[in-house]
């Protein structure tokens, strides 16, 4: 019987364990065969606070990592498949093996939606990105960058990325936004972006780092190549959120609703960073919503005397 199980190792799980488990709470992390999140996935990292110099991605959360087993986390790096809230203690699923516990903080986060390409998996954190707030600096006067999608999260990318790159090619499947009108209305007149319409991305080129796109015009079926120093994937996230529908609330996109900070529809049930957020996405309000979890569960367990 554990005090809390968090489900999720991204900045937000893992910085749940580390408040839960300086606060004496038995708690343990369904991590996932796959860990630490998104961050995992990228290199540098240079917008979380305390490294100057910046940090890797998989080197950060691995210190998060240890840092939470210091104070008495335990972990299990394998993926939860089922949860049951019907009752208390709660029930976690995790293979063969059900894990209960007095609370749970679902930190699952959300999974960027990519396109499917070998060379995007190839060169990713090489050129392609899905965050242009994290990495738009890295390519700061560049002549030109790209930009997949035509959405708001499409729109929102090109309009960071203007600010460092020289040129921003939108590269979008139809021949119009779905973007809202407000967004549309400011990269329009924004004379460093320009788009390129009924076009799909077939292959992103380079070997060690992206060095330029083949395109494909979905009405005239004409192929060509695009000089690029980078490619912004930006056509949506989903969030990791399967495995709680019908057991906590969700919206109509699957995200959790979060009510009062971190409280879930269920009481005893909280949740913290992009599995609720998706206007930010950023590691370190991640962590923060970690902290704040966390700390809602001490004080649930405290008014409950459990």
């Amino acid at each position: 019987m554990y005090d809390v199980i968090i489900i999720g190792s991204g900045p937000a799980g893992l910085t749940a364990a580390i408040y839960a488990s300086r606060s004496r709470l038995e708690t343990l992390v369904v991590a996932g065969a796959l860990w630490g999140g998104q961050l995992m996935l990228t290199t540098e990292v240079e917008n979380f606070p305390g490294f100057a110099e910046g940090i890797m991605g998989p080197d950060l959360m691995d210190q998060m990592r240890k840092q939470a087993e210091r104070f008495g986390a335990k972990f299990i790096f394998k993926d939860a498949t089922a949860v049951d809230f019907s009752s208390k203690p709660f029930k976690v699923r995790v293979g063969n093996e059900v894990f209960e516990a007095k609370s749970v903080i679902v930190a699952t986060g959300a999974s960027a939606r990519w396109l499917g390409l070998e060379s995007e998996a190839r060169l990713r954190g090489r050129g392609v990105s899905v965050c242009a707030t994290c990495d738009a600096a890295f390519f700061k006067d560049k002549k030109t960058v790209v930009v997949v999608g035509g959405g708001d999260t499409a729109v929102e990318e090109a309009l960071i990325l203007s600010k460092f790159a020289r040129e921003v090619k939108v590269v979008h499947r139809r021949d119009k936004l779905r973007a809202t009108k407000i967004l549309q209305e400011r990269a329009f007149s924004n004379d460093k972006i320009s788009f390129m319409w009924n076009s799909v991305v077939k292959e992103i080129l380079g070997k060690e780092k992206v060095e330029g796109v083949r395109l494909k015009n979905v009405e005239t079926g004409e192929e060509t190549k695009l000089a690029t120093y980078a490619v912004f994937i930006a056509i949506g996230h989903k969030p990791n959120t399967d495995i709680f529908k019908g057991q906590i609330e969700l919206d109509e996109r699957g995200y959790v609703i979060a009510h009062d900070r971190t409280k879930t529809s269920l009481e005893g049930v909280f949740v913290a960073g992009d599995a609720q957020d998706f206007r930010y996405r950023q590691a370190v309000m991640a962590a923060g919503d970690g902290c704040k979890a966390a700390m809602d569960v001490e004080k649930y367990l405290e008014e409950k005397g459990i």
